[in-house]
C-alpha cells in the first residue's frame, strides 16, 4: 500500500512534468481515496477502460491520455460527465501524463517502442523543439522494406500501413509514437530513410514519396501501449503496490 500523495511525488520526480508545456494537465486529474493498493494502467481513460479497471479492483488509474485537453469544451457533461462521475462514485483517482511519458529516456513511449521492435539501441531526437519526442536507430544490416514491415507487425501484433518512399533499403530509422505523422519532414531533414509514427494523413503519402522516406503508420494506440506499462511496473516495485495493465483495443 502507498499513499496517493507518495505516488504523485514519485511520478513527478521521475517524469518532471513541470518542465514541459503540454496540451493537457499532467498529474492528478481526478482525486480519489488517499490510499492506493492496486494501480491500474492503460493508454486512454475511456469509459470502457474505466469499467474494466474498476472491475479489476483499482484504487488509482494511470494513463497516457487523460482529460481536459486544450480547446475542448469545458462543461463536464455528456461523455466527459459520465466518465468523471464513474471515477467520483468509485472514489478512484485518475493520473495522466502525456508528453512527459512520450519523451522519458527509460519509461517513455518512444524508447519503449524501439525495444518492442528489437531495434538497436536508440538515441533521442529533437522534434518540434522537444528532445526525445523522437528516437533514432541505425540497423547494422539494411533490411528490405517488406521485411522491416514484418518486423513492425510482429512487434505490435498489427499490420502497419506502409508507404514506400523509394526503392532503398531500411537502415536509418526515426520514429515518434502517436500522432506524429507530420514530423516526417524533420525526420527527412535529419537524414532518416524510414520514419514510423502512429497515424497517417492524406498529405503524409505525398510527403513520403516526395521526400524519399519510407513511412510506416503503425497505430496511435499500438505505438503508445508500452510506456505506461513500464511505468506502472516500476511504481509497483518501488512503492509496493499491485499493478495491472488493462488493454482496450483500438484500431486507430
Amino acid at each position: 500500500m502507498a499513499m496517493l500523495s507518495t505516488l504523485i511525488r514519485q511520478l513527478d520526480a521521475w517524469l518532471q512534468p513541470a518542465a514541459l508545456t503540454d496540451y493537457a494537465p499532467n498529474g492528478l486529474q481526478v482525486e480519489g481515496r488517499a490510499e492506493v493498493t492496486h494501480l491500474v494502467t492503460g493508454v486512454t481513460a475511456s469509459q470502457r477502460f474505466l469499467e474494466r479497471a474498476l472491475a479489476a479492483g483499482a484504487d488509482a488509474l494511470l494513463v497516457h491520455h487523460g482529460y481536459f485537453w486544450k480547446g475542448e469544451p469545458a462543461p463536464i457533461v455528456g461523455m466527459k460527465g459520465r466518465r468523471i462521475a464513474t471515477l467520483l462514485r468509485a472514489d478512484v483517482s485518475l493520473l495522466a501524463y502525456h508528453l512527459p511519458l512520450d519523451v522519458h529516456p527509460e519509461f517513455g513511449n518512444n524508447v519503449r517502442l524501439g525495444q518492442v521492435l528489437c531495434l538497436p539501441p536508440s538515441r533521442p531526437v529533437t522534434l518540434a523543439g522537444l528532445e526525445g519526442l523522437g528516437r533514432e536507430s541505425a540497423l547494422a544490416v539494411p533490411e528490405r522494406l517488406p521485411d522491416f514491415a514484418v518486423r513492425v507487425a510482429r512487434g505490435l501484433e498489427r499490420e502497419p500501413l506502409v508507404v514506400a518512399g523509394g526503392d532503398h533499403p531500411v537502415q536509418r530509422v526515426i520514429w515518434c509514437t502517436g500522432g506524429g505523422q507530420d514530423f516526417i519532414h524533420q525526420a527527412a531533414a535529419l537524414g532518416a530513410d524510414t520514419y514510423i509514427s502512429g497515424e497517417i494523413s492524406e498529405r503524409t503519402t505525398h510527403a513520403a514519396r516526395e521526400l524519399g522516406v519510407h513511412y510506416l503508420c503503425a497505430g496511435h494506440h499500438a505505438t503508445e501501449r508500452y510506456g505506461v506499462q513500464a511505468l506502472g511496473a516500476a511504481l509497483a516495485e518501488h512503492l509496493g503496490v499491485a499493478h495491472t495493465y488493462v488493454e482496450v483495443d483500438n484500431p486507430a
